[in-house]
Formats: C-alpha cells, sequence, structure tokens
C-alpha cells in the first residue's frame, strides 16, 4: 500500500518541480529583459516587446529543463530508506 503513497508523492514532486522551474525560469527571463530594457507590456508589438516575450519563454523552457534534469539526477541517486 506505501508503493502508492510513493508514486503519488513522486509525482507531486515532479510537477512542483516543473512549475517552480518554468515560472522561476521565465522570471529570470522577464527581469534579463528588463534589465536590457526591454518591455513586454508596452503598447502595441513593437520589436522590444517581441524580443522581452521570446525572453521570457525560452526562460521558462529552460527553467522547465533545469527541473527536469534535477528530477533525472535525483532518480539515479541510491535511496535513502
Amino acid at each position: 500500500m506505501s508503493d502508492g503513497n510513493n508514486d503519488t508523492r513522486q509525482l507531486l514532486v515532479n510537477g512542483l518541480s516543473d512549475a517552480v522551474g518554468f515560472v522561476g525560469g521565465a522570471l529570470l527571463g522577464f527581469w534579463l529583459g528588463k534589465l536590457l530594457g526591454l518591455d513586454i507590456f508596452a503598447p502595441g508589438y513593437g520589436t522590444g516587446s517581441l524580443i522581452g516575450i521570446a525572453m521570457v519563454g525560452i526562460g521558462g523552457g529552460l527553467g522547465l529543463h533545469v527541473a527536469r534534469r534535477w528530477q533525472t539526477s535525483r532518480r539515479s541517486q541510491p535511496s535513502k530508506d
């Protein structure tokens, strides 16, 4: 019966780490864009806005990738049970 709890716990950890990685990466992309003077909320879709939006998307994707690599490295470590 504890296998179901471990599976549920693992799924929760995976989902939370994916979410934290994606949101954290997107925020890093947003703030890096702000530092470079790119405003994603500027009126219209100028070049600066589009590049800023792309930076948010790329940051989110990279953050998700880092979270998935962390999950993989956690699974390959021996259990502490």
